[in-house]
Parts: C-alpha cells; structure tokens; sequence
C-alpha cells in the first residue's frame, strides 16, 4: 500500500514532525495540522518551504475540513508528557475522543487509511511481561494518570468501531517510549530530563528507587515502525516499541557517563501510578511488518545528547 497525498494531526511535535519528514521522504504530500499545544512550529520550520507540505493550524477537537484528497490520516495530537497532560486533562481527554472522531471522520469521507497512535500507556502498571497485544491491561480508571491512559483506550475504541460500523480502514500502533532530537527540555519525560540535566551541571533526578524498567526506542525506528504499519493494511493493534529492557537508574547511568557530566544522581519520590515494568513483545510486529528495531541505545543516545548539546550551545551564543 502506498500513499500519495496524507494529513498528520499533532504533526508539529516530537514524533509528528520526524512522520511528517519521513512522509516527505517518501514523495507523499503532507498536511501538517496542530495548535501548538504541545508542540512547536520550530520542529517543521525546515519542511516549510519543501514541495508538498502544508501547515495548517488548527485545533483537531473542534471540526475541519481539508481541501483535497487524501489516502492517508495519521492521528498523533495529543499531550503525551505527564506534565502536558498533568497541565491540560481536559483537552488531553478531547484529543482523544472529540480530536479522534474528526480525524476518522475526514479519513471515512476520503476513504483514506487511518493511523491511530496509541500508547503503551494503555496497558497501565502491567501485569503481564512483556506486554503483548492481547493483554488488557491494568489501568487506574480515576488516578492521574488516567486523562491520557483512558483517552488512549477510548481512541482505540474508537477507532475499532468506525473499523466495524462503517467499514473504515484503520490500523492502531500502540507506541513505547519513544526518545530523539525534538523532544522539549521541559517535556518532562525521562530522558530529555536527564540529558538536560545532565548538559546543565544539574543532579539527575530519578524517581523511587530507579529499578523500575523502561523499554526506549529511537525515534527513527518508531517512525519507520508507524509508516509500515500504515503501508501494511494490518488493523492493529501493532506494539512498536524496543524490547532491550533497561531499569531507570542504569540509563541515567548511562546518559551521564555519554555527556560527560560530573553529577551526582539524586532519588526524589516515585510518581503515582508509574508502571514498575515496561517491555514490549513485538513478535506481532516481526511478522506482519518485518519490523524492528536497529538503532542501539548507545548510538541513540549519542545523537540525541549531541542534539540538545548544539540548542544549549546556539542559546549560549544568542546571549
């Protein structure tokens, strides 16, 4: 399945933006459509005056129509941070039912193919290891965490029933950590935390203990893991996600050992609801896309230190 002329909502934050540039790659027009929530004009800036790009700005929760035909409609907006949504539970939990409707709206009137980015979220503080697809999850219905955790599971639901009602093509990847350049200083998540922490001269702050797990993929595998998905005419849904599974405290490790910094590593209270492991299965993946993951961790995070290492210098130099 190929594409030829596609919408990205969210399509100007950290992972939206590396979809809109693989997309492009790809020779398929893109509209790139976002409120600037969550995410940045910066982060498409560089696409702006490419053959086939649009920006549109416009918030996904209320109704819209594009102009044009389209055969693709990937629905990333949404905050994914914990202080994103911890900041906007409201908007959160409508991006992922309002913002979710619209997208598969215009995809059933184009009769395009539709992406639904889910979450590993969606699994909760699982109980199960690795998480499979099959699994349900443990997911606290009314805890903090639960404007981005149901506004996911809502969305899949969703997406599922326009899949059955109406006959829509859609597919649903369900995305683990994710890291690479574009991710916001004050994203909040763990590893733009340390790594701007670390460039800083700042102790690293890890919650609890640190022997909780995390399973953490560059972005640019992520982002081929999404376009073959979306190539593939797979329903979903597909975990995206690398299984090399790390415990907290090892990858503040190794992020201050990569920038060099000479910081101590300071515990500060564990989160409410944080999973204790996280690990995907992605024997789905393997055998339905001939996907996974191929960028170690060691060169992911070089280049991602290397990225917030050039911002922290170019402010420097401004000022």
């Amino acid at each position: 399945m190929s594409f030829t002329r596609a919408l990205v909502t969210g399509g100007s934050g950290f992972l939206g933006s590396h979809l809109c540039e693989s997309l492009l790659r790809d020779d398929v027009d893109v509209v790139c459509l976002d409120n600037f929530a969550t995410g940045a004009a910066a982060n498409v800036t560089h696409l702006a005056g490419q053959a086939g790009f649009t920006m549109l700005e416009h918030d996904v929760t209320r109704p819209f129509e594009v102009e044009g035909e389209f055969d693709l409609v990937a629905h990333l907006a949404s905050a994914a941070s914990p202080p994103d949504y911890f900041g906007l539970p409201i908007e959160t939990l409508r991006a992922g039912a309002l913002g979710t409707a619209n997208a598969l709206d215009l995809a059933r009137a184009h009769g395009a193919r539709f992406l639904l980015a889910s979450t590993s979220e969606v699994y909760g503080d699982p109980l199960v290891h690795p998480q499979p697809e099959t699994y349900w999850g443990n997911v606290n219905p009314i805890g903090p965490r639960s404007v981005y955790d149901e506004a996911k599971r809502y969305a899949e639901a969703l997406t599922t029933a326009y899949r059955r009602e109406f006959g829509v093509d859609t597919t649903i990847a369900r995305i683990f950590n994710t890291y690479g350049p574009r991710m916001r200083p004050d994203d909040g998540r763990m590893i733009p935390s340390f790594v701007c922490q670390a460039l800083t001269g700042q102790p690293l702050t890890v919650t609890g203990r640190g022997d909780q797990t995390r399973s953490v993929c560059y972005v640019d595998d992520t982002v081929r893991g999404l376009v073959a998905l979306a190539a593939s005419g797979h329903s979903g849904p597909v975990n995206l996600g690398n299984p090399d599974e790390r415990p907290v405290l090892a990858l503040a490790r190794e992020i201050r050992e990569v920038t060099g910094a000479d910081v101590p590593i300071r515990h500060v209270d564990a989160a409410v609801d944080d999973p204790k492991r996280r690990c995907p299965d992605i024997s789905l993946a393997k055998s339905v896309l001939d996907w996974r993951p191929e960028i170690s961790f060691s060169e992911g995070i070089s280049r991602t230190v290397a990225w917030f290492a050039d911002g922290f210098a170019e402010q420097v130099s401004l000022h």
